[in-house]
């Protein structure tokens, strides 16, 4: 990417190394608290230089807010990841989870809308999917007789099975194979993803790809994700009645057939697999990682745990399962869900977003086509807004009365 000069309305941060820019400062095991430090020398915005790419890092809640709620139109575009492109993302197959404007996203998300719209209409809506896996994992636990053990994968399973239902159409056994292999290269990947060379890749130092190196592992576990749901594609083809869609990859299909014969249309093959992949892989990682908070936080708070069940057992009972329409009535353990997602903070960045042409940001000019990262940790644990930001205090969101109160500086998945 070619440099540009910066003018005197750029945000400050520390001087780049040519090639590297600012690479050495970070800690790649835990660049949050990297951007934790660099925050308290140079400010809620600041800049860093990833190769050649310039990025700028915002954060606390009052920055997210002001420059997000009052300047959406200019944060609603990704930029360009080489590591995508290695991981067969190209044009018109970008996925959803990082695809650009310009290149599929708004046509995928007319797509999902109408699709969790039909879900939510349908003869077994998404709540009743939740609600019927949450009784398979009650089982599963009951199991082990008050044995020790690791609830982690149960976890996972039990997420990725509600995932599975929304893409593939049913849940599988716990002991599936073709279900265990699912769950054990999306692991593998997820590991993967987390190594070094691929995370420098994703920040957007393409030269980086050139050099062999751990992100060839990643796209060998990409492929074998890949391949697993590419025999799932191919049996829904041979199953599908196109007049009763029965899943993502049926209305998927739909839209191909539609889309015959349009080049530009983001409704392939190559985009249908790397969208499973995006709702399998990151649905189940940050789900997954929030219940086993979740079950640590009532481990070490048997005062909550208790309070909370009490709640449930005054207003709903031990015979039918909470749903939705309950929330109401349980503001106590709706605070304790928040609190839950809170302090377990496990999304600690936002996708990166691109500006599309220079935008004011407080005092400071960004330049178009500038990657604005968000810090979500720092609106999560903000000193300015959390009475207890480091501890676990579900008091956060209730009000003098004990009336759940919906925090602004909620934002657990970003703003917008």
């Amino acid at each position: 990417m070619k440099r540009r000069k910066r003018s005197s309305r750029w945000p400050p941060g520390p001087t780049p190394l040519p090639l590297l820019g600012n690479l050495l400062l970070l800690d790649i095991k835990n660049p949050h608290k990297s951007v934790q430090d660099l925050e308290k020398k140079f400010g809620p915005v600041f800049f860093l230089q990833i190769g050649w790419r310039n990025m700028v890092i915002l954060s606390g809640f009052k920055m997210i807010k002001e420059t997000l709620g009052q300047k959406p139109e200019e944060f609603i575009d990704r930029p360009s990841i080489p590591l995508m492109k290695l991981l067969k993302r190209g044009k018109n197959c970008e996925g959803i989870g990082f695809a650009q404007c310009s290149n599929g996203w708004k046509e995928q998300r007319r797509f999902f809308v109408s699709l969790l719209k039909n879900f939510t209409m349908g003869k077994k809506t998404l709540e009743e999917r939740v609600s019927g896996e949450a009784g398979y994992l009650c089982s599963e636990f009951k199991s082990k007789e008050g044995s020790p053990f690791d609830p982690q994968n149960l976890l996972c399973r039990a997420v990725g099975n509600i995932l599975c239902s929304l893409a593939f159409g049913d849940r599988f056994e716990y002991s599936d194979n073709t279900f265990l292999k699912l769950m054990h290269v999306i692991e593998e990947f997820l590991k993967e993803v987390t190594r070094n060379l691929p995370q420098f890749i994703d920040t957007g130092s393409w030269w980086l790809s050139l050099f062999s190196g751990p992100h060839h592992k990643l796209q060998k576990q990409y492929g074998n994700i890949s391949i697993i749901l590419k025999e799932m594609v191919n049996e829904h083809k041979k199953t599908r009645d196109p007049t009763f869609p029965r899943d993502l990859i049926d209305a998927f299909l739909d839209e191909m057939d539609k889309a015959k014969g349009k080049p530009d249309s983001s409704f392939n093959e190559q985009n249908l697999i790397n969208i499973l992949i995006d709702v399998t892989v990151a649905g189940t990682e940050t789900s997954s990682s929030t219940l086993l908070w979740g079950l640590l936080s009532m481990v070490n708070h048997p005062e909550v745990q208790k309070r909370v069940q009490e709640e449930i057992d005054e207003q709903i009972g031990r015979v039918r399962s909470p749903m939705i329409e309950d929330q109401l009535k349980l503001p106590y353990t709706c605070a304790v869900i928040h609190e839950i997602q809170r302090y377990a903070d496990v999304l600690p960045f936002a996708n990166p977003y691109m500006v599309h042409r220079d935008t004011e940001i407080g005092k400071f000019v960004i330049p178009k086509e500038t990657v604005v990262l968000l810090h979500l940790s720092s609106v999560l644990k903000d000193e300015t807004v959390w009475e207890k930001p480091h501890e676990f205090y579900p008091e956060h969101f209730l009000d003098a009365d004990g009336h759940f109160v919906k925090r602004e500086a909620f934002l657990p998945f970003s703003l917008g």
